[in-house]
């Protein structure tokens, strides 16, 4: 059981697609670690996305490769400045749930679930990577249980 928190994939620049949709390495990547993370056994119950082109291709893309049974869906208040107290509050680690949306939003999120505020991050994301929160039960507090990134080192 646990809270996947996914920074969309590398989008292509305005001028591209003024959506900014994913580029072709953006969706080789989130392909790629979504691919690990099926080969891993993840489950994932259901996804929510920020609505933005880039965070709903990310979202469908790893959909593809694990098939939540709740599906794919948008959610409000995952703008990238967007408070993070709001989705802390609600969160059920028995949900397994997925969260694709953007920087700074999902670092601080992260930093406030497992250390209790958010202005130091407590784990840098990167574009198409995946980190994995968990919560033992009637404990407050949340802790890192694994991450994916495209790049390492």
């Amino acid at each position: 059981m646990a809270l996947y928190l996914v920074q969309h994939g590398k989008a292509l620049a305005k001028a591209e697609d003024p959506e900014k949709g994913l580029s072709p390495e953006g969706i080789g990547d989130v392909e790629r670690i979504a691919g690990v993370a099926r080969g891993y056994g993840v489950t994932v119950g259901r996804i929510r996305h920020s609505g933005t082109k880039r965070s709903r291709m990310t979202a469908e893309l790893v959909a593809a490769q694990l098939t939540p049974a709740g599906g794919v869906d948008g959610a409000d208040g995952l703008a990238p400045l967007d408070a993070v107290e709001p989705w802390a509050e609600r969160l059920d680690p028995a949900d397994d749930l997925m969260v694709v949306g953007h920087l700074p939003f999902l670092e601080r999120l992260a930093s406030l679930l497992v250390m209790g505020f958010t202005d130091r991050p407590v784990f840098k994301l990167q574009n198409g990577g995946i980190l994995c929160l968990d919560r033992d039960a009637g404990e407050e507090h949340w802790y890192i249980k694994w991450g994916l990134m495209p790049e390492v080192g």
